[in-house]
């Protein structure tokens, strides 16, 4: 089951593998998504609104036909996976950053970027997590300090989707320094456009609601507020969240939220 960019991994690694695969999506990812993972050979099936709807199916499948379920956030391969980004960092950096930044659907992310700090000696790094409003099912358990789940996702970043964390994610935000912020839509889009113009890169309102830490000066507030260093002599930007976005959405999505 997947928002999107999770099936086409799950998908192209299956065609690598010469194994089938379906992909659950929900009917808000939209008709690339559902192209692209045909391409790749997997099975599409549509299901629901949201991806906890998908996710439901697919489990149903799993147990009715006895396939395997793949998670798309909450499984430790996965963070695994996410972890070796990190590795990846230490490799490349002559020193650790000051902060990272990234975004939290299912906290998938999140609890890989934790595992790969701890594997390489940088637990002090703090995290700081961004969600869209609407979208927000991290930020709710952190201040509730339990699982919580949203009503209904209602945000245009449906690749954040997930109405509720995994438990993982909760549990990184009470052992380490993860700093949560809610960003707007608006924000979020407005920062897609802003770096397509920086970096010659789009990416997706999910993406978006990361960099909008850094295009609308959350960090320098987080400073002020002294729960970031002064100064920050390097900060991670983990830009994810590119497969699904084309310039017409872009454009779409600004209309949509009065940007134009």
């Amino acid at each position: 089951s997947a928002g999107g960019n999770a099936g086409l991994a799950a998908a192209y690694a299956a065609k690598k593998l010469g194994l089938p695969v379906t992909v659950v999506v929900p009917s808000t990812s939209g008709p690339a998504i559902v192209h692209k993972l045909e391409e790749l050979g997997a099975e599409v099936e549509v299901a629901g609104k949201v991806w906890d709807d998908a996710n439901k199916r697919a489990l149903e499948l799993a147990q009715t036909e006895g396939r395997f379920i793949i998670h798309p956030f909450d499984h430790p391969l996965v963070w695994q996976g996410h972890a070796s980004l990190v590795q990846e960092l230490k490799a490349s950096l002559d020193t650790k950053p000051d902060a990272i930044l990234l975004a939290v659907g299912g906290g998938g992310l999140l609890a890989g970027v934790v595992a790969g700090l701890r594997q390489v000696g940088w637990q002090d790094v703090p995290i700081i997590a961004a969600e869209t409003r609407g979208a927000h099912s991290f930020h709710v358990a952190v201040e509730a300090g339990r699982l919580l789940s949203l009503p209904d996702i209602t945000s245009v970043a449906k690749c954040l989707g997930a109405k509720t964390v995994a438990a993982r994610a909760l549990e990184c935000a009470q052992e380490c320094q993860v700093i949560s912020q809610v960003v707007e839509d608006a924000e979020a889009v407005r920062a897609m456009e802003q770096f397509l113009d920086d970096e010659r890169m789009l990416v997706q309102p999910a993406c978006g609601a990361a960099l909008a830490l850094l295009y609308t000066g959350r960090l320098q507030r987080l400073q002020v507020e002294g729960r970031l260093r002064t100064p920050l002599a390097s900060v991670v930007v983990v830009v994810c969240g590119g497969g699904n976005i084309q310039l017409a959405q872009m454009r779409a999505l600004k209309s949509q939220l009065g940007l134009e």
